[in-house]
């Protein structure tokens, strides 16, 4: 298990905490960059590994502001984690934590 990758998606994890929707189907989503939030824990590698690559973070509820459909065939390869939130393959292999295919709706709605 990457350690750091680990403690970069349970922070991503952590603040979206009450507005993670629980169940499949969802079509309001979010999006968090990893690099980012890794720069902004202290993990310069990470920031420079994953910059540009974004968790999803599936909503109970659309939250204000603009609203873009995405066609869910994006997601294809994306991997859920019991918290809730999804990566793009590659990253959940790299952080080696369990998780489940993400099935997407076949069109999701980014909230910004």
């Amino acid at each position: 298990m990457n350690q750091k990758l680990f403690e970069v998606l349970k922070n991503i994890s952590d603040e979206f905490r009450d507005k993670i929707s629980d169940t499949a189907g969802t079509r309001n989503y979010l999006e968090v960059d990893i690099g980012k939030r890794a720069g902004q824990m202290g993990f310069p590698d990470l920031k420079e590994l994953y910059h540009d690559v974004n968790a999803v973070v599936p909503l109970k509820h659309e939250v204000p502001g603009m609203k873009v459909r995405i066609d869910g065939r994006t997601f294809v390869n994306y991997a859920r984690y019991d918290s809730g939130i999804a990566v793009p393959g590659y990253v959940a292999k790299a952080a080696g934590l369990p998780y489940k295919t993400f099935v997407a709706n076949d069109s999701m709605i980014l909230n910004f």
